[in-house]
């Protein structure tokens, strides 16, 4: 019998991170800080951005996990498991505004632009809950036969090869990052041309 939703830990990728994390995750800020514009203050806006989104996702799930009450599904509040791709908490919120505010604090007290800051804290946040957004629903998830327990791999830890559960096959974590980063960049640039 499968474990109930709120039962079933998601068998993740962990704690430590490895070269992929650190590209999903920096990527777009490094492509956007050679290539994003000829104007450097526009580079230094879409980086904060970008890597505000970064930072608000990482601290969302570090705080986040350490929440008394169970995370809910950004889309439709169900309970589900922490460690449950789109699942958000009110500390995992604080944590993603803190994370976001971080990173533009100090990009704004480097430039002197007092506009990152709010701009950076809001478009980092807003990319925080797309990467749980795309994490709990076009992310790939599967299912250990073996375990019954849910898992983000195509091969369980145990060994065996897990069956497909929802998702695209082919969108890890790493992906899910990789596009809320990206997207974070994208309203970053339409931001600074509203405000220009």
């Amino acid at each position: 019998m499968a474990p109930t939703p709120l039962t079933a830990r998601i068998d993740a990728k962990g704690d430590r991170r490895d070269a992929w994390q650190v590209m999903a995750n920096g990527a777009a800020a490094a492509l956007l800080a050679v290539l994003g514009s000829s104007d450097p203050a526009l580079r230094v806006w879409l980086v904060t951005a970008t890597l505000s989104a970064a930072a608000a996702d990482t601290w969302a799930s570090s705080v986040g996990v350490r929440s008394r009450s169970a995370p809910r599904l950004l889309w439709s509040r169900d309970p589900v498991a922490p460690g449950t791709s789109g699942g958000i908490t009110a500390a995992g919120n604080a944590g993603a505004l803190a994370g976001a505010a971080a990173v533009s604090a100090t990009a704004a007290l480097l430039t002197g632009n007092a506009r990152l800051l709010p701009a950076g804290i809001l478009i980092g946040f807003l990319g925080m809950l797309m990467d749980s957004l795309l994490g709990g629903t076009v992310q790939g998830t599967f299912w250990c036969p073996r375990c019954q327990q849910p898992s983000e791999w195509r091969v369980h830890r145990c060994g065996t090869a897990t069956e497909r559960k929802s998702g695209w096959i082919w969108l890890n974590n790493d992906g899910v990052n990789l596009l809320a980063t990206a997207i974070s960049g994208g309203v970053a640039w339409a931001v600074w041309r509203w405000l220009d």
